[in-house]
């Protein structure tokens, strides 16, 4: 397919001989079917529950937080953004680190310390100690996204990467919902301590299973923790055209999520819905539609080009936007699950596309995704919630509905350049 076609571009040059051979590479390479696809799969869907499970487990609990301190939603929003911000700034540290002692290494050190911060949380005597906390469980997590799907670009076959992403990225869904789900009506019943202290322990045995079922790496080359070596990795990736596009939406969706999951549940205690705890926290059941969305990013991928796959994502998660306007429960939940549905899928199309550009320095191409990633949750948090503050639920979907354009115009943008990159020869080709 041409660059035209996909509306993205990448030079070939001496970067891809950096990297390992191509036929010992692809000979070791894990098929969907193939011997231990299965586990590596599974085992990586359990370090996304694990994830994302962690990194939200206050959001659904942000009222009842706000309650005990006597703090407005803007304030308690930092014991989200605090963890996504943890995240955003050491995620190229530990993807450094998974370049020089391995994925699986790095992946399981962060799970280990994520989930005994897990288990610190609900102690917290402190609105202070809490953001503290979550900021610590943040910057560990760190070692996950990014090394995973280094990971998975190094174990799988190249037609399997966007599926076997997609799955971790449904794993994340299926995290983000579970623990909201569970966190509501454990605090329902028996508070907001409690329930993050249900989470932690849920995360303690996905941790313990992902470490059991991940196959030990065929493919990796350990590189060099030299300063130098990775300002020059990290400037070339800066310096990609395509690679800071997908960074960019990657964050731009992400506010979009990041706000209207931080506010939800301060809009649905309020009049004229005024639901309990618990079914507020049922409500983050449509999370399901992001774990079919993220795990069929691939066949949309293969049928609109990631172009399309991302317009299509864009235009889905706007209708979403403009629907949870009504005052009317049954299509604010149609608007929310249109909402995920639109950002999952342009997650998962967007960050594999990082992990297929980049030749060389997987990690951190898939490191600097991420950050870019988490700052637009932090973003999404915290103008989200003031947003909200300033004017209603109105004002959270604007700065949404400002986001999905921004979305829309580099994607324009970057057809346009693929198409003069086309008419300029084989020089570039295409990265589908």
């Amino acid at each position: 397919m041409s660059p035209a076609s996909t509306g993205a571009s990448t030079v070939v040059g001496a970067s891809a001989s950096a990297s390992a051979p191509v036929a010992s590479v692809a000979d070791s390479r894990v098929a969907p079917g193939g011997p231990g696809y299965r586990r590596m799969s599974f085992a990586l869907f359990l370090a996304g529950v694990a994830t994302f499970a962690l990194l939200y487990s206050t959001q659904a609990l942000l009222p009842l937080i706000s309650d005990e301190y006597g703090v407005a939603a803007s304030e308690a929003s930092w014991t989200v953004a605090a963890a996504t911000g943890g995240l955003a700034l050491f995620v190229l540290p530990m993807s450094a680190l998974s370049e020089r002692f391995g994925r699986r290494t790095v992946m399981t050190a962060s799970l280990a310390v994520a989930v005994t911060v897990g288990l610190l949380v609900p102690f917290a005597p402190s609105l202070t100690t809490l953001v503290v906390l979550r900021a610590v469980q943040g910057a560990a997590l760190a070692g996950l996204p990014a090394s995973a799907t280094a990971y998975l670009a190094e174990e799988v076959t190249p037609k399997a990467l966007v599926t076997a992403i997609g799955l971790f990225v449904a794993g994340n869904s299926v995290g983000g919902m579970s623990g909201r789900v569970i966190t509501g009506w454990v605090a329902q019943e028996w508070g907001w301590r409690v329930a993050v202290g249900v989470i932690g322990v849920i995360a303690v045995g996905c941790a313990v299973a992902f470490r059991l079922l991940l196959p030990a790496p065929k493919n990796f080359t350990p590189g060099s923790l030299r300063p130098r070596v990775l300002a020059r990795t990290v400037r070339d990736h800066l310096s990609n055209p395509l690679l800071c596009r997908l960074y960019a939406i990657g964050a731009l969706f992400m506010t979009v999520f990041g706000g209207v999951y931080t506010v939800i549940g301060y809009r649905l205690t309020e009049a004229p819905f005024g639901l309990p705890q618990g079914i507020i926290g049922s409500i983050f059941l449509v999370y399901l539609v992001g774990t079919v969305s993220a795990s069929t990013a691939g066949r949309l991928v293969g049928r609109l080009g990631r172009r399309g796959a991302l317009y299509a994502a864009g235009g889905t998660t706007a209708t979403g936007l403009v629907l949870s306007l009504a005052d009317f429960l049954p299509l604010v939940l149609l608007g929310l699950v249109l909402i995920t549905a639109g950002f999952f899928a342009g997650h998962a199309v967007a960050s594999s596309a990082v992990s297929k550009t980049a030749t060389r320095g997987r990690a951190q191409a898939s490191a600097l995704y991420q950050s870019a990633y988490y700052v637009g949750s932090s973003a999404g948090s915290t103008v989200g919630a003031v947003a909200f503050h300033a004017g209603g639920w109105a004002g959270t979907v604007g700065v949404g509905l400002l986001a999905v354009a921004g979305v829309v115009t580099i994607t324009v943008f970057g057809t346009r350049a693929a198409r003069v990159a086309a008419r300029r020869g084989p020089v570039a080709v295409a990265v589908r």
